[in-house]
């Protein structure tokens, strides 16, 4: 008995040291020891003998550790996802069975029926503006006679449509002040002096080839003496609008001075203002120097009728005609 007691008593003791360990908050509620009450708790009390009612108590208010908190969180976390995931995969395969199992009359039936939804319907027009094939009467309702006025009346449709066409073509004419213009002054020519532009186009088909109506003239003023042969050439090549150098030379290095600068040369007189040049000593010029005389007129037999001048004139011009021209040079522009 006296065992009995002691043991008894042992016990008590025992249970009271595991309560205080369990729920004093001086020690820690996480500490070392509380772990392992918490843990001799879980065993159904086998170490401390405590009835089932007790240790269901205990486990309920012992409190949990850090890492029993969070593993259980997350078990809670995962068992709402199954759960959510559960009901939608639920939802939509009720919704997709309704679908297969109801014929079309029944779907249309529940969405119109249906008021929270929104729909949008398409409505036949009938204004005006669409085709007038709806408004058309059918053939076979028409008399022999309103068909063959209805033919009728759209051959004169197209036949006035064909008229009108037809007038909307027509053709340019020129205007009256495009009808004044003057052709002799439209010039083929890029030459900036006009003459040249002019007698170029005339010899549109003689013209050398790579022929520059631009070149350069040499021409920077009268520089020849008064009354001599190239004085006047100089003046009156001027007065004709024609290009003319200021340092050409002798009469007779006139030909091969103006081919220097770019000028046509040949032996054909071609126009009124041409330079004829003279060798030294032909057709009485100077032996030594030359002579150089101005195209006035060229004959229907090929001769022509010059203007000349000489140191012995005083200025004074006089005129001679010669019928072998070929036997010169002539410079043009």
């Amino acid at each position: 008995m006296r065992h009995a007691a002691h043991q008894a008593a042992n016990n008590s003791r025992q249970y009271i040291r595991t309560s205080r360990s369990l729920f004093s908050s001086g020690s820690g509620a996480h500490s070392a020891k509380a772990v392992r009450m918490a843990q001799m708790t879980q065993s159904n009390g086998a170490v401390l003998g405590l009835d089932q009612a007790v240790v269901e108590r205990l486990n309920e208010v012992a409190p949990q550790t850090r890492r029993a908190l969070r593993e259980a969180a997350r078990a809670a976390e995962r068992r709402s996802h199954i759960l959510t995931s559960a009901s939608l995969a639920a939802l939509v395969g009720t919704a997709a069975t309704a679908v297969a199992l109801a014929g079309p009359d029944d779907i249309k039936g529940s969405v119109l029926a249906d008021t929270a939804t929104t729909t949008t319907q398409l409505k036949r027009i009938t204004t005006d503006v669409v085709s007038r094939s709806e408004d058309r009467t059918p053939l076979s309702a028409l008399s022999d006679g309103a068909v063959a006025d209805t033919v009728a009346a759209s051959q004169e449709t197209a036949a006035s449509s064909d008229t009108a066409q037809i007038s909307s073509e027509g053709d340019w004419q020129a205007t009256g002040d495009a009808s004044q213009l003057d052709v002799n002054q439209m010039s083929r020519s890029l030459a900036n002096n006009p003459q040249v532009a002019a007698l170029m186009d005339q010899d549109y088909n003689d013209l050398p080839a790579g022929f520059n109506p631009n070149h350069a003239t040499g021409d920077s003023g009268n520089a020849y003496s008064f009354s001599q042969c190239t004085w006047w050439v100089y003046v009156r090549r001027h007065e004709l609008g024609l290009p003319v150098g200021s340092y050409m030379g002798n009469g007779n290095m006139w030909a091969n001075s103006a081919r220097a600068l770019g000028y046509w040369v040949d032996n054909t007189p071609r126009h009124v203002g041409d330079i004829m040049v003279f060798a030294a000593g032909q057709a009485g010029a100077d032996g030594y120097y030359g002579h150089v005389a101005i195209v006035e007129q060229i004959n229907p037999d090929g001769s022509i009728v010059t203007s000349e001048c000489g140191a012995s004139m005083n200025g004074k011009t006089y005129s001679k005609t010669y019928t072998n021209p070929s036997d010169f040079q002539f410079i043009h522009y």
